[in-house]
């Protein structure tokens, strides 16, 4: 095991020594940085952050990883596979069900990874920004493959084109990732609202997927 020493009452960095200790940090920065994730907003996460998390200095964990944004990347790709996994596995089930009953069935999907629709959000506009273009290529194709593989399905269940399956996708996926990040949910932003005794509508993740999901299945409907 990666092990830390400790020397007057604060760990000493021992680099990893194999590739197995090697996957074993890694797994260490991952974690600690979606951790950071939950409770802070991404622009205050930064590598000296992760390292304080960790206990490493930024040194030490520049030894690993050169950007917050290949952190980011890597754990994106994570919860990527966890998504597109779960939802080829509902609608495999699914098949041959209603437009009202997909549209729950999505929602259900989303909801169980309305983390990874936080992480979307960064993607294009910061995260691809600053990684290197083989571990960007790398991202791309693992997302196509799963996209792909789900519309595919999708085509099939709707009676249209794969083309048309892939816009559907795409539309509840952007519209999913701007709902994770809605402006009401961030601290700065209530605390303005209260200021200026404003009360925002209340959100409902699930039932605002359902209905946005519904919404865009009969409007392929009308127009296939």
């Amino acid at each position: 095991m990666a092990r830390m020493a400790e020397s007057n009452g604060k760990a000493d960095f021992i680099r990893a020594r194999s590739d197995e200790h090697k996957e074993e940090r890694l797994s260490q920065i991952k974690e600690a940085t979606a951790e950071l994730f939950r409770t802070a907003p991404y622009a205050e996460i930064t590598l000296t952050t992760i390292a304080e998390k960790l206990g490493w200095s930024r040194a030490n964990l520049y030894k690993y990883v050169t950007t917050k944004e290949e952190i980011f990347l890597e754990i994106a790709s994570e919860k990527m596979a966890a998504y597109y996994g779960a939802l080829i596995d509902a609608f495999k089930k699914a098949s041959g069900r209603p437009a009202s009953e997909l549209s729950k069935i999505w929602a259900d999907v989303l909801d169980a990874n309305q983390d990874y629709m936080r992480y979307v959000s960064y993607l294009n506009p910061v995260i691809e920004t600053n990684v290197t273009v083989d571990r960007l290529a790398a991202f791309k194709k693992k997302y196509y493959d799963f996209a792909n593989d789900f519309c595919a399905l999708l085509s099939g269940t709707l009676n249209c084109s794969q083309e048309a399956a892939y816009k559907i996708q795409l539309d509840v996926l952007f519209y999913a990732s701007s709902n994770a990040v809605c402006c009401y949910k961030n601290p700065l932003v209530q605390k303005a609202l209260k200021k200026i005794k404003v009360v925002p509508p209340k959100m409902d993740f699930f039932a605002d997927m359902q209905d946005f999901v519904s919404m865009r299945l009969a409007w392929n409907e009308r127009n296939s």
